[in-house]
C-alpha cells in the first residue's frame, strides 16, 4: 500500500453553512485558519446548525482576503460581510457553553433571516482569548477550540468511507448510497489507509503539523442531510449504529488537536506515528 497522503482541506468559515477546499491551509491551535469562526445564532443566543436547520446546507461561506466571508445561496443576492471590529461582543450559547462573540452587523442578520425564514444573527470569534476550552478529559491544559462541535479538527479517511458505503450497499436504504464525504464535513482526508486504521492511531503528522488524536466522532443528524438539496435519509446513521457503534456514539472520523501551528498542503505525506 501506497504512503497514505493528504487528499484534501476543507474549511467551513460559517458553522453549519456549505464550506470550500483549499489547497492547502495555516494549522492554528484551534483549527484550520477560517475554519468556523463565524456562527448563526437566534434570536435567544443560541448557535444553530443543520441539526434544527438543514435548509443551511444550501447556503455557501466563502473566505475573502482580509478575513471577511462571502454569503451565497440560490435565490439571494451574494452578501460580502466584513470582519467586524471588536468595538462589542455579544453572549452566546454553543451546546450551552457560553461564548463571547462580535456581531457582524444588520446586513449580515437580514440576509440569514430572510434565507433562513426567522430570525438570526451572525457573529464572529474574532479573540483566542473567547475560545471554548476542549473537555478536559481529552484535553491538555489551555487547549482551546472555536465554534466547531468539540475539537479543532476532524479528520476522515477514503477508504474508511468506501467501506462505509459498501456496507450501506447492502443494507434496507441501499438507494440512498453511496454517500460523498461531504456529509461528515471534515476537515482533513487522507487517502492510502486500509479501511478504519484511524480507529487505532493516537498521533500523526500531516506534512509539517504534528496532531494528537482526541477522540473518535460520534456522528449526528447531519450526516443523513444531502449537502446538495438539504433532504434528510435514513443513512449512514442506520448503518454506522449496526457496524460502528461504541457505547451510544456513531463513529466515523477522528477528532484532532495539533500539538504545534504549521501549514498543512494537499498530497503532504502522512505518518502515523502513534
Amino acid at each position: 500500500m501506497p504512503n497514505p497522503r493528504l487528499r484534501s482541506v476543507h474549511v467551513h468559515p460559517v458553522k453549519a453553512l456549505r464550506g470550500h477546499a483549499l489547497a492547502e491551509a495555516e494549522v492554528q491551535p484551534w483549527g484550520l485558519a477560517g475554519d468556523r469562526r463565524w456562527a448563526v445564532v437566534d434570536a435567544s443566543g443560541k448557535v444553530v446548525t443543520q441539526r434544527r436547520h438543514p435548509r443551511m446546507a444550501l447556503a455557501s461561506a466563502e473566505s475573502l482576503p482580509g478575513g471577511g466571508i462571502m454569503l451565497s445561496a440560490a435565490g439571494h443576492p451574494t452578501l460580502p460581510v466584513e470582519e467586524p471590529r471588536p468595538s462589542t461582543t455579544i453572549r452566546v450559547e454553543v451546546f450551552d457553553t457560553p461564548v463571547e462573540a462580535v456581531p457582524a452587523g444588520p446586513a449580515a442578520d437580514a440576509w440569514l433571516s430572510a434565507f433562513l425564514e426567522t430570525e438570526s444573527r451572525l457573529v464572529h470569534m474574532d479573540d483566542p482569548a473567547r475560545r471554548r476550552p476542549i473537555d478536559p478529559q481529552y484535553a491538555l491544559p489551555g487547549e482551546t477550540v472555536s465554534f466547531a462541535d468539540a475539537y479543532p479538527l476532524l479528520v476522515t479517511s477514503a477508504s474508511s468511507l468506501d467501506a462505509l458505503n459498501a456496507l450501506i450497499a447492502q443494507g434496507d436504504h441501499a438507494h440512498e448510497g453511496p454517500l460523498p464525504m461531504n456529509r461528515f464535513r471534515p476537515n482533513v482526508v487522507v487517502e492510502g489507509t486500509a479501511p478504519w486504521a484511524e480507529d487505532g492511531w493516537t498521533r500523526l503528522t500531516i506534512g509539517e503539523v504534528t496532531f494528537r488524536v482526541a477522540r473518535a466522532c460520534g456522528r449526528c443528524v447531519v450526516t443523513t442531510t444531502d449537502q446538495s438539496t438539504a433532504a434528510r435519509g435514513k443513512e449512514p446513521l442506520r448503518t454506522l449504529a449496526r457496524h460502528r457503534k461504541q457505547g451510544t456514539r456513531l463513529i466515523f472520523g477522528q477528532n484532532l488537536v495539533p500539538e504545534h501551528p504549521g501549514t498543512i498542503r494537499v498530497g503532504d505525506e502522512v505518518k502515523i506515528l502513534d
